[in-house]
């Protein structure tokens, strides 16, 4: 285990390399009590939850945030079948080994939402509880994911589609990392997204780029250094490993065929921003909650808030989460 490694880590935390089936997971750790892993989505990093390491350190419990394989300090597989939902699942029970524990509270955002939404389905002997930030769950149902996606969107492409098609998305956004990841960020903040909304993100116009409703501005929750942290990290792995995730989709349908329309029964949480344009085209899913969540503890919509939840409004998010875990023990 070695001390904080760069000025970006937060004090008091470490850095640490485990091995799991696929190869090893970086992680940073940070406090002592229950294990809570923490699992980043797209396109972010273990340091999207820079703000919650040290306030759940301090609330009384182990953080440990990941880099998801693919990211990172992580081992970025080649193949695409090596980033299907089992091996997350996988990745995510052997870190919990690793650290010498027998349990966890697994907390996710975005893509890291439906990780720890599965990792909870699949092993409710490990994951006692699953928190879900950005992205509800739903579960295994309906046609192909393909299938799905061709049918959204009209004359545009749904941007799900789009990153599915190999090297597509890297030759938008390798070229010039920066200005790609700040206009993603900015364009589903809330402080930067465009006026009339962010879904318009999520299609690419005939012809186009996904990159050409981007707006240019960098949202306030990231400063130039905390911005230089994430290109450096993406411009040294590019963005194959984590766009697999993206096209593992149909086979994540098969693998999970056996737990169709299954529910998460484990006391869970889910928080979103409340402009977070995720709520509004997966909102069945949020009204399926008594059905798909019958563990739900508490469900919150944070006003004023997009999609990064946990680092537009990390004191409101910090808070929910700490009331949340306490309330397991109560």
């Amino acid at each position: 285990m070695s001390q904080a490694a760069d000025p970006f880590t937060p004090a008091g935390a470490q850095h640490r390399l485990v091995d799991v089936p696929g190869g090893r997971i970086h992680l940073v750790e940070q406090g002592t009590g229950p294990l809570v892993l923490l699992v980043h989505g797209f396109p972010e990093l273990w340091y999207s939850w820079r703000h919650q390491l040290p306030a759940l350190a301090e609330a009384g419990y182990r953080a440990v945030a990941i880099d998801v394989r693919g990211y990172g300090r992580s081992s970025v597989p080649d193949a695409v079948e090596a980033y299907r939902i089992g091996a997350h699942v996988e990745d995510n029970v052997a870190v919990v080994r690793a650290l010498g524990e027998e349990t966890a509270v697994i907390v996710g955002h975005d893509w890291g939402s439906t990780i720890a939404a599965d990792s909870a389905l699949l092993r409710p002997d490990v994951f006692s509880a699953v928190g879900l930030l950005g992205v509800p769950y739903a579960p295994r149902g309906g046609m192909r994911p393909s299938d799905a996606f061709a049918m959204i969107g009209g004359d545009e492409e749904f941007y799900v589609r789009y990153f599915q098609e190999p090297g597509r998305a890297e030759s938008e956004i390798e070229p010039d990392v920066r200005a790609w990841l700040t206009g993603f960020y900015a364009t589903l903040s809330a402080d930067t997204m465009p006026e009339s909304g962010e879904a318009g993100v999520f299609f690419v116009p005939k012809g186009g780029k996904l990159s050409d409703r981007f707006v240019k501005d960098r949202p306030s929750w990231l400063s130039d250094d905390e911005l230089d942290f994430c290109v450096g990290e993406f411009e040294r792995t590019g963005f194959t490993g984590a766009l697999n995730r993206y096209r593992s989709m149909d086979q994540d349908w098969e693998d999970l065929a056996e737990w169709d329309g299954a529910p998460i029964t484990q006391p869970s949480l889910f928080v979103a921003g409340r402009l977070d344009a995720s709520i509004a085209w997966l909102a069945s899913a949020i009204e399926a909650f008594p059905t798909t969540l019958p563990g739900l503890v508490s469900s919150h919509l944070v006003e004023g808030c997009g999609h990064w939840v946990q680092q537009e409004r990390p004191e409101e998010v910090n808070r929910l989460l700490t009331t949340w875990l306490r309330s397991l023990n109560a």
